[in-house]
């Protein structure tokens, strides 16, 4: 069980969509540029009972509207490790996707540089390996309207309402365009040192973005198990689409090695085993 202190509970950095005092493990979610906890809102019903959601929530967006968002990766980890505190402790794992990712990633460095406890599991999507460069042309100082079309160019990734909405599209550019400055200014400083933990890679089969070897390209980063699959889709496949089942398919996977991980840290051999089983094997 995770030990939940009142000031942890009202965390100004994390929203929980369903708060769970007596989890066995809780599952960090960060956000792709722009977006927010909401994105994850619906995951807590189909993950494990025993796992509680933890929603990242940056500064410049959803009940944190009025702050400054960051637009540099550094002083974005050192404020989550300042925020999040003790509550990465006991047993946790980082969800990410896109910016998210190298969010996540940099973050479980920093806690490994500071001899803190580490994420049992890192889940990954849609980003390359942070040692691969990115030749595309940044976007994040471009004039508004210029901005808007080419991230549309690029990602698909503005939703109409906003898109159709002059008032909503002054309030989510000031937030998504230092998202990107954080993301198009990130240099991956070499490290000598390897993760343990399991990395599981995600992405969608049609995102030009993150082709299948730029996730393979993070086997590197960890000497434990490692995985790479890949769902119909492009590079927002983990939204919920009547057309699509790649957000059922993912949700199923990141459960199927969640499982296992409780498993590991002393749950029923024979209810884990069914589980794993009942997802599809391990």
């Amino acid at each position: 069980m995770i030990a939940s202190s009142s000031s942890s509970l009202s965390n100004t950095w994390i929203v929980r969509p369903r708060p769970k005092p007596d989890a066995r493990l809780r599952l960090f979610c960060f956000p792709y540029a722009g977006a927010g906890p909401a994105v994850y809102r619906s995951w807590a019903d189909e993950l494990p009972a025993e796992v509680e959601v933890c929603s990242i929530l940056l500064p410049g967006r959803e009940a944190r509207l009025r702050e400054k968002p960051y637009v540099s990766m550094q002083p974005l980890v050192e404020g989550l490790l300042q925020g999040l505190g003790g509550l990465l402790e006991g047993g946790y794992a980082f969800y990410g996707h896109s910016l998210g990712a190298l969010i996540a990633f940099e973050l479980a460095r920093a806690l490994r540089r500071q001899g803190r406890p580490l994420p049992v599991h890192l889940f990954l999507s849609s980003r390359r390996a942070p040692h691969l460069p990115d030749e595309r042309a940044p976007l994040h100082n471009l004039p508004d309207a210029l901005f808007v079309a080419a991230v549309q160019r690029r990602y698909q990734g503005i939703p109409p309402v906003i898109l159709q909405d002059a008032e909503l599209l002054a309030l989510f550019l000031p937030t998504l365009k230092a998202d990107f400055a954080v993301l198009e200014t990130y240099r991956y400083e070499t490290d000598s040192s390897v993760f343990e933990m399991p990395f599981s890679l995600y992405g969608g089969a049609t995102d030009p973005t993150t082709p299948p070897e730029a996730l393979e390209a993070w086997r590197g980063y960890t000497s434990g198990k490692f995985s790479v699959e890949t769902y119909p889709g492009d590079h927002f496949f983990l939204q919920n689409n009547e057309r699509s089942s790649s957000r059922a398919l993912l949700l199923q996977a990141i459960a199927r090695e969640l499982r296992l991980r409780l498993l590991q840290s002393g749950g029923s051999p024979a209810d884990g085993a069914k589980a794993a089983l009942a997802e599809g094997g391990v």
